[in-house]
């Protein structure tokens, strides 16, 4: 397979196993499963981890969990504005980007999502080049995700590894962002984010 193509492949498959697990997306393990095939080791390894985890677990225990992690613990958010930019008016300049290149692309943010909804950005990265730009942009908000993942002993934090896996190497920047966010946590100002639907998740998904 290309490179072009597995690296479409994968993004797709890792915003599928970071997303809610319903049963669409539970339906959707044996074709991800079958597909890790094509990809290259570094990337295949850590996704097929999430793919077994979700393979072997209760599909009720299953979405409980990824409820308590991703909508009850901030540090494991899944909005990548959020670990530079806090709930700030900064957050909501940074999504404007988000959503012109969704624009760009000739795509949507479906499902009420903010547009840096990480899964919803490999779904754009799956078909244009402004999706992996993004993630490059923010690469500090994966290395605080993979890290906080990691404390929580979660399986996700796969997934999240293999997104870093197709991108360049951190750099000296990136690297010492990344050390200070995780010292101080994102900038916190409950102001100025109304346009841009930025809303507390901690009630929980149904």
């Amino acid at each position: 397979m290309s490179g072009p193509t597995w690296r479409a492949v994968a993004a797709r498959a890792a915003s599928l196993l970071l997303r809610y697990p319903d049963d669409e997306v539970m339906a959707a393990l044996p074709v991800l499963r079958a597909a890790l095939d094509e990809l290259p080791a570094a990337v295949a390894g850590p996704l097929g981890e999430v793919v077994g985890h979700r393979e072997r677990t209760e599909p009720g225990r299953l979405r409980a969990a990824y409820v308590e992690l991703f909508d009850f613990r901030r540090r494991c958010c899944l909005h990548l504005t959020y670990y530079t930019c806090g709930d700030t008016r900064k957050r909501g300049e940074a999504l404007v980007g988000f959503f012109g290149a969704y624009k760009r692309a000739g795509l949507a943010v479906v499902g009420g999502e903010l547009p840096d909804f990480l899964p919803a950005v490999l779904d754009l990265a799956a078909v244009d080049d402004g999706g992996w730009r993004l993630l490059r942009a923010n690469r500090v908000g994966l290395d605080l995700l993979v890290e906080a993942l990691g404390r929580e002993q979660s399986a996700y934090r796969q997934a999240v590894v293999a997104v870093r896996e197709m991108l360049p190497p951190a750099g000296p920047a990136d690297l010492a962002a990344a050390a200070r966010l995780a010292r101080t946590g994102p900038p916190v100002e409950q102001v100025g984010l109304e346009p841009f639907g930025l809303v507390d998740t901690t009630e929980g998904r149904r």
